[in-house]
């Protein structure tokens, strides 16, 4: 593979207006290809495995052109000066929902018992997956149906449609992480142009790779939430790897190494790291499907597309920018030649020497940080999940409004009643008159409704309101009482599916975490040669995820952060976390894996030393890690700035991951217990050996054809600092 990159890098090198120019080829492309074949993003809750699903099926197939069989929404009137609410104020209103298209009813208003608020229940004959609706087309539409129709009186949008159409992503925090992680790497590169030409690199593939994930949503459902979560993720990996391959190029042009020469073998060595690392992530991404959940899919696909196409932008453009620019890469005063304003004493780097550190006590120093992670892991014990609620939305969007009126008016409960199917041509209507009495018999449940037939006469309708809203935490067992009592009887809707998702997400969680664990694990054992280096890791990357749920369980379900976040009330935790922050999480903490222990592999295998190997290890890869990922936090923390629940979950839980990632593991973990195992670290049976496959790790002299050593200029004080 080295030759390959070899010649890629000084391909690409020589000729840079070509690679620039082929680049713009393919994205422009690309965008034209996605703009007249692609789809739009869909969110698909039709789970294969879900009790819920069965009752779905019914309803659809014995209430065609209803809301069972298409979608339907919540129109709430509210007078806000507690007047009483009659027919002729919400006439206009009625006949203007009734135009929009695919509506095919507008339900009888139900009132609040002291009139001053209206619920209207709108009924279109398609689903929330049709073109016209997706995206916020349907919301949209009902938005200017009522806007106007009701002077003087607040009208809020609820219900089905409404409540599953994408949040509007702000993109401030975003911008904002942006510009930090610029400055960022301005600070540690010297130059605005070497800064710069990570966050380039990284902008041109999430350019090409929007474009993919448009064209994937042509084919398959994309979950509406997908896109921002690979742009979320290709942003923060597609810096890490051209910064990696920045630094190696400026480290060659530093040992006098020629400009083409130096893309050349940054992109034989780096290069080497940023395909296995992307590799990695790969496979953790497709573990997704396992969890039986079409969205789960969409995710590990979208971000997958994201993932490659900013690492071949990595590989391709990165050395194209360097041999162009040159050295203007380096700082002024390097370029030419002045010795730096501040001398500093030649001693070995900070890295260096707090590597050193941990390793003359390396048992404390692990004791103290398994503490640290451990108390922060500890609140995911308690961790409770439920997939999506609105009353988690921002409190000035229409859905949040709609929600907190129901609830002040009709209950808690009427925002998510649950939908019971009876057999009405098995029992009759005295089994569902039976069925009714049985449901009202409850403790939990405060109302039924009376039951509608369908047109067929195959199956009656009842509606049971419970005494909680949908995310309470009594929801499953209320779940599992109805269906005990009801046999025979389907029990569906919204809340008894999301419901049945999370059950089913936290049965399938271990299936996927031993999926991604193990492969990855073959994948580090095939390219360091050593049984215990991919245990160590994976054990580690757990330890990292562990603490990460315990952050986020913390701030959101123990509220003791809302505010930080910008919510005003505690809430489960996304259903979708868990595995979906899993996947992407030790993909990438095993990024950071491969960059450091290439290095500590290549000080073994040259010197022999273990001891001394791990902090020169350290002191290759620290500041190129540390910067890596203060980047990455920016990045994502500025997407937790996102009103869309499980991208605010997502960023801040991926946020706590790196930085412990990059600064409890790697710095004290990683070099404590390597130190501990010493020479065991690179043990593999010979049986074993023989069985893999053999996929070299980065060296710093497999730049190509006449490639020596990369000069350390700090080995003598690295050395010293290993021997004191």
């Amino acid at each position: 593979m080295s030759r390959f990159l070899h010649r890629l890098g000084r391909g690409t090198a020589a000729h840079p207006w070509r690679t620039l120019a082929a680049w713009l080829l393919v994205a422009v492309a690309a965008t034209l290809t996605a703009g007249a074949l692609g789809g739009t993003p869909q969110d698909d809750f039709d789970v294969e495995g879900a009790p819920a699903l069965a009752g779905t099926e019914q309803l659809r197939e014995h209430f065609p052109g209803s809301g069972a069989a298409g979608s339907s929404a919540q129109v709430v009137v509210h007078d806000p000066a507690g007047g009483r609410l009659g027919d002729a104020d919400l006439a206009e209103l009625t006949a203007r929902v009734a135009e929009v298209e695919h509506v095919t009813s507008v339900v009888p208003p139900r009132f609040s018992e002291d009139r001053d608020t209206a619920l209207l229940a709108v009924v279109f004959d398609v689903p929330v997956t049709h073109p016209d609706l997706a995206g916020g087309l349907g919301v949209d539409a009902l938005q200017s149906a009522v806007d106007g129709a009701a002077d003087g009186l607040q009208v809020e949008l609820g219900g089905q449609l409404p409540n599953t159409s994408p949040e509007e992503v702000q993109g401030t925090g975003e911008v904002a992480g942006v510009v930090v992680a610029l400055l960022l790497l301005t600070l540690v590169l010297g130059t605005v142009v070497a800064a710069g030409l990570p966050l380039l690199v990284a902008l041109a593939g999430l350019g090409v790779s929007a474009a993919g994930v448009t064209l994937l949503a042509a084919v398959t459902d994309v979950s509406t939430t997908a896109p921002t979560v690979a742009v979320m993720v290709g942003l923060g990996v597609g810096i890490d790897y051209a910064l990696l391959l920045v630094s190696r190029h400026l480290e060659h042009l530093r040992a006098g190494v020629p400009v083409v020469e130096a893309a050349a073998r940054a992109t034989a060595t780096a290069g080497r790291s940023v395909v296995f690392a992307a590799a990695i992530v790969l496979v953790s991404l497709m573990g997704l499907p396992l969890a039986g959940v079409p969205i789960y899919s969409s995710y590990g696909f979208a971000t997958g597309i994201s993932v490659v196409a900013v690492a071949t932008a990595a590989l391709t453009l990165v050395p194209a920018f360097c041999g162009l620019l040159g050295r203007r890469l380096l700082p002024r005063r390097e370029r030419r030649g002045l010795p730096p304003r501040r001398r500093r004493p030649s001693r070995a780097p900070l890295s260096a020497r707090w590597a050193a550190a941990v390793a003359r006590r390396p048992v404390p120093w692990a004791l103290g940080a398994l503490v640290l992670i451990g108390a922060l892991a500890a609140p995911a014990f308690d961790m409770r999940t439920f997939p999506r609620d609105v009353s988690n939305n921002a409190a000035d969007s229409t859905t949040r409004q709609a929600y907190d009126l129901i609830a002040a008016e009709f209950g808690p409960g009427a925002n998510g009643p649950l939908t019971v199917v009876v057999d009405r041509a098995a029992v009759g209507d005295e089994g569902v008159a039976a069925a009714a009495e049985r449901l009202r018999a409850v403790d939990d449940v405060v109302a039924v409704t009376g039951p509608v037939v369908s047109p067929d006469g195959q199956v009656a309708v009842l509606e049971a309101q419970p005494a909680f809203g949908p995310a309470d935490e009594r929801t499953p067992t209320l779940l599992e009482e109805v269906r005990a009592d009801l046999d025979g009887a389907e029990v569906t809707g919204s809340t008894a599916m999301f419901s049945d998702i999370s059950v089913l997400l936290s049965d399938r969680v271990w299936l996927v975490v031993g999926f991604v664990v193990a492969v990855s694990m073959l994948l580090l054992a095939a390219m360091f040669r050593s049984v215990v280096v991919p245990l160590k890791a994976a054990a580690l990357n757990l330890l990292s995820i562990g603490a990460a749920y315990g952050v986020v369980t913390a701030v959101f379900q123990w509220g003791w952060g809302t505010g930080f976040v910008g919510l005003d009330h505690a809430m489960p935790v996304s259903s979708w976390l868990p595995i979906l922050m899993f996947a992407i999480l030790f993909g990438l903490s095993m990024d950071y894996e491969v960059f450091l222990l290439s290095r500590i592999r290549e000080h073994w295998l040259r010197s022999g030393d273990a001891r001394a190997s791990v902090v020169q290890g350290v002191a290759g890869t620290g500041r190129v890690i540390s910067t890596a990922a203060a980047v990455m936090v920016v990045v994502f923390l500025g997407f937790a700035t996102e009103s869309d629940l499980v991208v605010r979950q997502l960023g801040l839980g991926m946020a706590v991951a790196v930085l412990l990632d990059a600064t409890v593991v790697r710095m004290v973990l990683v070099p404590a217990t390597m130190t501990l195992l010493g020479h065991r670290s690179w043990w593999l049976p010979g049986w074993l050996d023989r069985l893999l496959p053999t996929i070299e790790a980065e060296t710093a002299d497999d730049g190509g054809p006449g490639a020596g050593p990369a000069r350390r200029p700090h080995d003598q004080e690295l050395a010293a600092a290993v021997r004191r």
